[in-house]
């Protein structure tokens, strides 16, 4: 006898067929009724499910949508007051400083003293300390 892994000549496996079936119940039924009425040219009615297949939260209804139409306010945020951004722009001239400059020596970005100053900019008391700070002055109350 041979030593080692034995090599059997005879096949012992058997072949593995997988098949798919179709939908069981009522599914069944009306897919085959639906393609009969399609095969002869008949009239076919289809409906779709409510909210089958849709993205909920992109479709939902909001349950006072009607009191958000009516509502007639316009909300804003409160910006820098006329005065302040006056103020802000004479203290920094006065001290000869650009914005970039101004911006850099309160660690802020330039587009922050920009935006107070055109008043565009919603308050922020840590920053109006740091100008406060670094200009010397007393700047008025920003609203």
């Amino acid at each position: 006898m041979p030593s080692g892994p034995q090599l059997f000549t005879d096949n012992q496996w058997e072949p593995v067929v997988w098949s798919k079936t179709g939908p069981k119940g009522k599914a069944a039924k009306s897919s085959s009724e639906v393609n009969a009425a399609r095969r002869s040219g008949a009239e076919v009615d289809t409906s779709k499910k409510i909210l089958a297949g849709g993205n909920k939260s992109a479709h939902s209804q909001v349950s006072n949508a009607k009191k958000l139409d009516e509502n007639q306010e316009t909300f804003r945020h409160d910006t820098v007051s006329h005065d302040f951004k006056m103020a802000l722009q004479q203290a920094r001239l006065a001290k000869k400083m650009t914005q970039a400059a101004l911006a850099t020596q309160i660690n802020e970005k330039g587009t922050v003293i920009n935006e107070y100053e055109s008043g565009r900019a919603i308050p922020n008391g840590a920053i109006i300390n740091k100008l406060n700070r670094v200009l010397g002055v007393r700047l008025p109350k920003a609203k």
